[in-house]
Formats: C-alpha cells, sequence, structure tokens
C-alpha cells in the first residue's frame, strides 16, 4: 500500500502551544511517537514510561498526553516521546481515538462510525 502522509496538528491543551506536521501514519505502530525536539517545543510533561519494541530494539520511552487533530478530528491521546526519531508518526490508538481508519483501496484516511450495543 505504500506510505500514508496526512497532515496533521499536535497540540499542549493546557499552554496553547501547537506544532503542525505533515506524519507518517503507521497501522503497525501502537502509539503515536513524536521527536524530543517537538515535545521540548510543545513544553509538554511527561506523566509516565513505557516499554516499546521497535524493529531494532526495546526501549523504553517518555509518555505525554496532547491533543492530535487530524482531518478536522481531535482527541486527546496518549504519545511517545523519543530521541532518536526525527519524524512524527501516528500509531494505532490516535486513529481509534479520531474514529479515522486506512482505506486500502484509496492509501487514505477516512472517517470510521463506531457503534456501541
Amino acid at each position: 500500500m505504500g506510505h500514508i502522509l496526512v497532515d496533521a496538528r499536535i497540540l499542549n491543551p493546557i499552554k496553547g502551544t501547537e506544532f503542525n506536521t505533515k506524519t507518517l501514519v503507521d497501522t503497525g505502530a501502537t502509539f503515536t511517537v513524536i521527536p524530543w525536539e517537538i515535545y521540548e517545543k510543545l513544553n509538554l510533561k511527561v506523566v509516565g514510561k513505557k516499554k516499546v519494541e521497535t524493529a531494532k530494539w526495546i526501549m523504553e520511552l517518555d509518555e505525554s498526553l496532547a491533543l492530535l487533530e487530524i482531518k478536522g478530528k481531535s482527541s486527546i491521546i496518549p504519545l511517545l516521546i523519543s530521541k532518536e526519531l526525527k519524524d512524527t508518526l501516528i500509531g494505532i490508538i490516535s486513529l481509534e481515538a479520531l474514529c479515522l481508519i486506512v482505506d486500502p483501496t484509496t492509501g487514505e484516511l477516512k472517517k470510521q462510525e463506531y457503534y456501541y450495543s
């Protein structure tokens, strides 16, 4: 299917700082990950740590919370902070929180309705 790039806005809901970026959607990633530089620009607060497994190694990353906006939908999401990563990537937890899914026929994000019984 290739890479899916989307325009995203990440906001610190307390401080009001924001960062706009074109970001990779990674359906193989659980969490959204941002580089350390964006974390500092947004003036976010570390709220915990998560142990994650990447293609190269297992590491412990700081965790924070931010408001993520994609395609006009927004939600407070957990995100991880990486000192190695240079680009932002969007994981599946964020897509589900925003009610967005990857359409494999178009390679784009589309809105998904969730039903509860």
